[in-house]
């Protein structure tokens, strides 16, 4: 017998004779004269209907059991689906209690339920089509970057560099030097950390390549528990070598999302209905709105006044050479009539040293980026980076990391470009398409659940 995926099986165009079928069952119904079934296997949101003789019926086929299916592939009388397994044999591969199953048939559990049990949540219809979505957007990322001629590079996840200049970082060890942690012995014969960020080694890249990329995991070691918030989480990062422009930067920024987005759409549209139909139904129409429509651009000041001169009152007071928070970029967004909002040019002393200088006055600033969306805040961060030796040379002085970045300022005395690049979290984007509230919804495995360590 031909083994086919669940996908292919509802795809197909003609009946089979002999076809082989492996999945889950998701739901069962007996009748006096038909067994159904319902089959799945991760491949498709929509499960394949298996018709059997009652004599099939086994003790173990319940909801939930691993099962493998042979028979024939035939077109459905149901107007809902075009084609219907006729089984001949039923073997149960692996049976399941359904009495202590935490998923139950035919009932659709919430978010905050399913968060309960992250070894088993993604047999959920919902975790099910998130995972095939990141699949699908994961893909069309590399895509995007590939057919605009970018080089794909694997940055450290282990480093010794804290690129945000945050100071939230995890520092690693080994078991032993954790006994032994009064000895200031290192591994590495260093303090080293996991990522925050790929942007440094991509630069060193850029200076061979003159477009790169890297998509991996980061950390923050950010001291919160809230909904959009992650300790772990993906980064999709881009340098662009030979552009001295602000704008190109954007123009990136704004092509990925859209060409990613229209991805999805098209490629996992049933997935995508699931979460607009019942997790978010407003998103459906805006993100097809905000595929069309253009973004607004500001500057950093003209955010602080838009903030100042708001109606509403902020927990965070909006005041120049702070950081805009979370609230303040929402009522941006919001401002600006709920679509996609650049703010550009931000405080000197706000932002990390590798950012390039305007060399304004008085309120100096650097040419950085930020990109913010509705609901989510902040999706995507990025800035020109500054060539110049003397300006990098000088600010490095000022904060004490010249001997820790020497090797940065040899870049800029070896064939120095302009340049610049950002970034964007993976799993922000997915929240915001999806319309989902807490971002731990949107990762495979929620991190440090009582009822299992991942």
């Amino acid at each position: 017998a031909v083994r086919l995926r669940v996908r292919e099986a509802l795809g197909a165009r003609e009946p089979a004779d002999a076809v082989r079928v492996q999945g889950w069952v998701r739901s069962v119904r007996s009748q006096k004269e038909v067994l159904f079934l319902h089959v799945n296997d991760g491949s498709s949101l929509e499960s394949l209907q298996v018709v059997a003789d009652p004599s099939l019926e086994k003790r173990d086929l319940t909801f939930g059991s691993a099962v493998e299916v042979q028979g024939k592939l035939v077109k459905s009388p149901h107007r809902m689906q075009n084609m219907e397994l006729q089984a001949e044999t039923i073997r149960v591969v692996g049976p399941c209690d359904i009495w202590s199953f935490p998923l139950k048939m035919k009932e659709r559990h919430p978010l905050e339920y399913i968060r309960q049990f992250p070894h088993l949540r993604c047999r959920s219809n919902t975790l099910g089509a998130l995972l095939r979505i990141r699949s699908e957007a994961t893909a069309g990322i590399h895509s995007f970057f590939q057919d605009n001629g970018y080089v794909h590079i694997h940055t450290p996840i282990i480093t010794s560099n804290d690129c945000e200049g945050a100071g939230e970082l995890f520092q690693i060890g080994t078991s032993s030097e954790a006994k032994e942690s009064a000895e200031e012995t290192h591994f590495f014969n260093v303090p080293a950390f996991l990522t925050v960020s790929g942007q440094l080694h991509l630069e060193v890249m850029a200076g061979a390549f003159t477009h790169v990329f890297t998509f991996g995991p980061t950390f923050r070691a950010e001291n919160s528990q809230s909904r959009r918030h992650l300790a772990e989480f993906y980064m999709v990062e881009a340098e662009l070598s030979f552009t001295e422009s602000l704008q190109d930067i954007m123009q990136v920024m704004e092509d990925l999302f859209k060409t990613v987005t229209s991805t999805v759409l098209s490629k996992c549209p049933h997935d995508v209905e699931l979460f607009h139909k019942y997790i978010a139904p407003a998103q459906k129409s805006d993100i097809t709105h905000k595929l069309f429509s253009s973004s607004c651009r500001i500057s950093y000041s003209e955010a602080v006044e838009i903030l100042k001169q708001a109606p509403q009152t902020f927990t965070f007071k909006p005041e120049w050479g702070s950081d805009l928070q979370t609230e303040h970029e929402k009522y941006l967004v919001k401002h600006c009539g709920e679509v996609p909002v650049f703010v550009v040019n931000y405080p000197y002393d706000l932002k990390p040293f590798y950012m390039r200088d305007n060399e304004d006055g008085p309120q100096h600033t650097v040419a950085a980026v930020d990109l913010l969306v509705p609901g989510v805040g902040e999706l995507c961060g990025g800035s020109l980076r500054e060539e110049r030796l003397p300006f990098l040379e000088s600010r490095l002085q000022r904060l004490g990391l010249t001997d820790a970045y020497q090797w940065y300022l040899d870049l800029r005395k070896f064939g120095s470009v302009p340049h610049g690049g950002f970034g964007m979290g993976f799993e922000r984007y997915l929240q915001y398409i999806l319309g989902v509230d807490n971002i731990k919804d949107v990762i495979p495995f929620p991190r440090f659940s009582h009822s299992c360590l991942l």
